[in-house]
């Protein structure tokens, strides 16, 4: 029972929390106004400012954020125990992340759909523009280069995954055309594709889908990465309601009801016990996880990095992206602000909850053994977590056998839950891909403004990153050639390529976190400029200032017995990409330190404010 307490009370405290502290920030900081006329519906342009009704763009705001971090995250850091993992996510989502994309929103909405990264100009000066836009580039080539390994490795490990997430495409163009094109409502299209999506992971691994599938689970990664980075391109380009939008719209759908299955097993399981083991016993729901481990076999110090690991579903800096990037570009209300981004995040928290109670309960309702036994308990847990470990398959794995043991309770067959979980994972990640690449397009693209306004003899190669088509193949082919490159000590060879996004994922955490700090920067200055309250934004800039830097300080130079520093190893290429990243955020942080006294009520020059702030 005390696993299914702690999610009931978390899913209260979020509601909770959506009911109060985010309507307080809605109407009382951010005055949201009805009658603003938002940037969808002023610049209306067909492709990628869009008017879209709330719960198309929820649904492709919380796909687009979740990604795999809500996943990978907290199944890692439950090493040092769930407890403070579940405090992290509660806490974080709450009063960190969700200010955090809700208050990224608002400021792109009142300046006309751009990025954090290009209001930064206006709100500090030039030089941060410039700064905060190669943060952002570098954060999202890590991204494109790193999720089309990611979805291979899924793929893989799940090959019954592959055809209910390729059907999705088509399913997502039919949506599109049928929405935009043809008028049709939202309800009839919503309930078919939901009802189709679910009977193609019920059938989709049968026969010769079931060749079909292993056949395209033995591509190697570079093949897998290529089609990805092709697939990314054209949602790239393709207004926003063709392909994005729609299919992060039906996976959320998938993705939302899937976590509603979840739930309900978890409750089964906690009053009837685990699906029937071959011994005809029902295992007890417990958590066979440690409640707290200040020092798990191989794991860095709790401090910061337990802040650093789970990033999606506490707080994470690429949602500030997709809350100015695409989502601000396709709300019709301000009002509504609030459930895409506040009751985004709050989601992806409880989402983050259930992946910690999947990993420390879940597993312990039973998971494979050797020589056909079965699991259960603490033995199971420790079967996958006996030491420290950041892979992707078996964190994967573990969410996945974890979370299917729930659905078992509830007599959905092994296979369907496995396979189930497994589209949800790949899903969340190819949703994340295509936004990323659209996100980089945009940012290419103001960088080549940029680029252009600062040397005019550059404005006519800039010219070509300006067009969406030249910007969006400069993305793809970059994420392409840094993918290409094998794993340091391997080869050059067909077997290797397509890995090579593994040199930069260790940055990735402490960079994601880094940019969060940043955004509150950002937010923290659009409101001072305008005399309202940011008291409640000190603390967590702060915090989300220092625990990446303070991780990126630890890993480049100190490190551990069992986790020696990127320097000492010689891996200079993450030693070359995190000091220039410390000197980005050192140098924002004194460009904004100098300016702060003086910025107090005085309106940024070239302000393009498009609703009352008081």
């Amino acid at each position: 029972m005390e696993t299914l307490l702690i999610a009931l009370l978390s899913g209260i405290g979020f509601i909770a929390a959506y009911h109060t502290y985010g309507r307080w920030l809605g109407s009382k900081i951010f005055n949201l106004s009805a009658s603003a006329v938002c940037p969808a519906t002023r610049l209306n342009d067909g492709a990628d400012f869009v008017p879209t009704p709330k719960a198309v763009v929820f649904g492709h705001h919380f796909t687009s954020i979740a990604g795999t971090g809500p996943i990978v995250g907290p199944a890692i850091a439950i090493m040092w125990g769930w407890l403070p993992a579940l405090l992290w996510v509660l806490f974080g989502s709450i009063f960190i992340g969700a200010v955090h994309d809700f208050g990224a929103l608002v400021v792109s909405l009142r300046n006309n759909g751009q990025t954090v990264g290009d209001i930064a100009g206006r709100l500090l000066n030039p030089r941060v523009r410039l700064l905060f836009l190669l943060v952002l580039f570098m954060a999202l080539t890590i991204v494109l280069t790193i999720f089309g390994l990611v979805i291979a490795s899924v793929f893989r490990q799940y090959p019954a995954a592959i055809f209910p997430c390729t059907i999705q495409i088509p399913i997502a163009l039919l949506i599109g055309w049928a929405l935009y094109r043809r008028g049709v409502s939202l309800l009839w299209p919503s309930l078919l594709a939901l009802a189709t999506m679910y009977l193609t992971v019920i059938y989709g691994d049968v026969g010769l889908l079931h060749a079909i599938n292993l056949t395209m689970a033995g591509w190697s990664s570079w093949t897998w990465v290529v089609l990805l980075l092709i697939y990314s391109y054209a949602a790239s380009v393709l207004p926003v309601w063709a392909l994005l939008q729609p299919r992060d719209y039906i996976n959320s759908l998938q993705l939302i009801s899937a976590l509603g299955l979840i739930v309900v097993g978890l409750a089964a399981a906690a009053f009837s016990g685990g699906a029937v083991l071959p011994d005809g016993t029902r295992p007890a729901l417990e958590l066979a996880a440690p409640m707290v481990n200040w020092s798990p076999k191989g794991a860095p110090l709790i401090f910061p990095f337990l802040f650093i690991t789970v990033a999606c579903g506490a707080i994470s800096g690429f949602h500030c992206l997709v809350s100015s990037g695409t989502s601000s570009k396709q709300l019709e209300r301000e009002p509504d602000a609030r459930f895409v981004a506040y009751g985004g995040m709050l989601t992806e928290g409880f989402l983050a909850v259930l992946v910690i109670l999947a990993c420390a309960a879940g597993l312990g309702l039973g998971v494979a053994g050797a020589n056909g036994t079965v699991l259960t308990g603490e033995a199971a847990w420790l079967s996958r977590y006996a030491e420290w470990s950041s892979r992707l398959g078996p964190l994967v794995a573990a969410f996945v056998d974890g979370s299917a043991n729930f659905l078992k309770t509830i007599h959905v067959p092994p296979e369907i839950a496995v396979a189930l979980m497994g589209v949800l994972v790949a899903s969340f990640a190819g949703t994340t891909l295509d936004t990323a690449c659209r996100l980089q397009r945009y940012i290419v693209q103001e960088l080549a403004r940029a680029i252009g306004e600062a040397a005019p003899t550059l404005s006519a190669p800039a010219a070509l990153l300006r067009n969406k088509h030249g910007a969006t193949i400069f993305a793809v082919l970059l994420a392409a050639v840094l993918a290409a490159v094998p794993p340091p000590g391997r080869d050059w060879s067909m077997a290797n390529a397509g890995q090579g996004g593994l040199i930069l994922w260790p940055l990735f955490g402490a960079t994601n976190q880094l940019l969060g700090g940043l955004s509150f920067l950002v937010i923290t200055f659009y409101l001072w400029r305008r005399r309202k309250p940011v008291w409640f934004l000190i603390p967590p800039m702060i915090f989300m200032l220092v625990m990446p830097m303070w991780a990126m300080v630890w890993q480049t130079f100190i490190g551990g017995a069992d986790n020696p520093s990127w320097i000492s190893e010689g891996k200079w290429t993450l030693v070359g990409i995190a000091l220039a990243t410390m000197a980005l955020e050192v140098w924002m942080i004194v460009e904004a330190v100098r300016l702060f006294p003086r910025a107090r009520g005085v309106l940024e020059p070239g302000a393009v404010e498009t609703a009352p702030a008081g």
